[in-house]
Formats: structure tokens, sequence, C-alpha cells
């Protein structure tokens, strides 16, 4: 199921403020842009108060005041704000507001497709996909019970277990979940990520800056909180639950796309201890502990995920998650780890890359 665009909405009402604000957008006038935001909110302006909460949630053209953007966004959704109930789904899943909790985001997210938000209906549709329970109701049924009844059939708790693992290495380790997710959820991944891939960057931490490098040839797209949605969130949630680690600890996931003939060569994931911002780094940050990938697709030939100090060479399957430790016990750097992304030599190959912090970044 493709992706739904986030202009699907359920037809808000555009505000003079509104449309004052996109004018001085469009003119790069974005702090007055704000000015107006914030003037259709005080006037309990649902549209308003959406866009200012999500401009401030990530600091779009705008500061960056991720716990007054989750205030904003949950009274937007109070006022029926369809798609600030879908925000809101994610915030309630990844602990940036008062909740933390699945079964208030998708409850949420049910809110929002009740109300006509069409992503939220889409991702209804793609978690109940795969569910055990009854069938789904058909496309005739009534829409407000029509998505409550998808819903009830999303397995929350399968969601927060860890699914059956092999081990390919115990020192350093290294465990593959054949069954993590579905060939549903996976292809809404590759089309959430299908037309937003850039140039996959390289974190140079001396400079403290992400820059292109010929060591690095595919392209990603980065998930943040806007760009994220319940089911992206619901995956991380699984990978949680294999890994006995927090949310809080989790990166932006993201999206790598390899065309035929593109790699990324021999590289280490934790922070090299090498450098001499490694202490700054590791004091504000913590240690990249563990890389967790996905594999969305097996459809091609080549682009093999190779630990060639291990013995390692390892074409993974639709829908299995693989996770190694970068890190040994004390928090230092396991070159053990050295890894690649070998070049698909016929097709494309897509996955999830997840690194996990050994300290809260929330």
């Amino acid at each position: 199921m493709a992706s739904q665009p986030e202009s699907h909405c359920a037809n808000p009402q555009i505000s003079a403020d509104v449309r004052r604000a996109e004018q001085c957008d469009a003119a790069g006038a974005h702090a007055e842009a704000i000015q107006h935001l914030v003037a259709g909110t005080h006037k309990h302006d649902v549209e308003a108060t959406t866009r200012l909460g999500k401009r401030l949630l990530v600091g779009d053209r705008a500061p960056c005041f991720p716990k007054e953007a989750a205030g904003l966004i949950a009274e937007a959704s109070a006022r029926g704000g369809a798609e600030a109930a879908a925000v809101l789904a994610v915030l309630y899943a990844v602990g940036a507001s008062q909740r933390h909790d699945v079964g208030a985001a998708l409850e949420s997210l049910t809110v929002a497709a009740e109300r006509g938000w069409a992503p939220a209906r889409a991702q209804l549709e793609v978690l109940s996909a795969d569910s055990q329970t009854p069938a789904a109701p058909p496309e005739a049924a009534a829409d407000a019970g029509r998505w409550r009844l998808l819903a009830q059939r999303v397995d929350l708790g399968s969601w927060r277990t860890a699914p059956p693992a092999t081990q390919l290495s115990a020192s350093p380790l290294v465990r593959s979940y054949p069954k993590f997710a579905s060939e549903p959820v996976c292809r809404w991944l590759v089309d959430k990520a299908r037309g937003r891939l850039s140039r996959a960057l390289v974190y140079e931490a001396l400079s403290r800056e992400v820059m292109v490098r010929p060591t690095r040839t595919n392209t990603a797209a980065v998930f943040n909180l806007l760009d994220t949605d319940l089911v992206c969130v619901l995956a991380q949630v699984r990978m949680a639950a294999c890994l006995a680690t927090p949310l809080r600890h989790f990166e932006a996931a993201t999206v790598l796309h390899y065309a035929e003939g593109e790699e990324i060569t021999e590289h280490f994931d934790f922070v090299d201890p090498n450098l001499p911002t490694y202490e700054q780094e590791i004091a504000e940050r913590g240690q990249r502990e563990v890389t967790f990938l996905v594999y969305l697709n097996d459809d091609y030939e080549g682009g093999e995920t190779a630990f060639p100090r291990l013995g390692i060479s390892h074409k993974g399957q639709c829908g299995e998650g693989l996770f190694f430790v970068n890190a040994l016990a004390d928090g230092s750097a396991d070159v053990r780890t050295l890894h690649a992304g070998r070049p698909p030599t016929r097709g494309e190959k897509w996955i999830v890359s997840q690194f996990v912090r050994n300290r809260p970044l929330l």
C-alpha cells in the first residue's frame, strides 16, 4: 500500500491568519509567519495551532520547543483536529508528550482516521493487514465504524514482544529476527521513503558535521518526529523489545536505498575514540551502542551486509531484522564490528537503519 501524501487531509478550515502565514513564508518572512500562527492559535484556530505545533516540534523555520509543541498539538487534537490527532499518536508512542503509551497512540490514530485524515486511515489498513483476528470490515462499512474495527485488530502486544531470533555471532553479538516485520509494513516503509531520498551523508565527529563522502554512494531518508508515523514507531517499539532498551535511546530512523552499484564501504558505527571530540560527543549523546537493520525487500542480487572480521556476509530476507552490538561491556568501541553494505549487482535494496545510544536522547 502506498503512503498517502500529507496533503490528503480532512478539509481543514484555512483562516486569514493561516493564509497570511503562508504568504509570509513564501516571502521568506518566517518570523512574521510564526506571529500569524500565534495569533490564530490565540483565536483557537485548529489549523493554525496544528501548524504552529508542528513547526516548534522540529524547529522548522522556527525555534525548537518540543514540550510547548506537544501541548499545542494536544490542544489542536482536543479541538477536533484530524492531522493533530495523528501527530499526537506519534508523540504518545515515543514518549514526547505527557503520556508514553502505544495504546493511547493507537486510539489517537483511530480518532484521526475517524475525522478523515487519509494517512491515518492508510496506517490502520497496514497495521491490521497481518492480524490473526477476524477479517477486516468490508470497504462498504461506515467510515467511523470501519476504522475502529480495524484498530481493534491491531495486536499491540505482538509489537511489544521480540519475535524468535537466530544468533549469527556470540561475541560481538549479532542476532537475526527472520520474522521481524510483515510484507505490508515493509512496503509501507519503502513507499514512505520513496520520493524523499537524498544522497546519504557521513557524520564527521571532528567537525560535528555530516557530509558527502565517496565511501558512501547510496541514498537515504531520515524520519524526524514529523516525518515518522505510528507504523514506523511500532517497528521501533519491536526493536526496543528485542534489545530491552527504551525508545528514548533511539536516534531518528533512516531508510536506506541502494541502487545497482551503490554501496557503503567498510566502516564502524560507534563513536570513534580516536577523535578529539570523542569525550564531548559521549558526554552529550552517549556511545552508539547498537545498530539495528530491517531488510525491506530481497528481490535483488548482491547487496550483502558484510562483517569481514567476523567472516559474516549476510543477505537479509524481506521483513528480517538484524542487530549487532558496536561497543564492549564498558562502552568502549568494538573494532570487530567493521562492516559494509555491499552494492547490489542487480536490482535495488531497501533497508531500515536504526542507531541506538547507551543513554537517553529525549
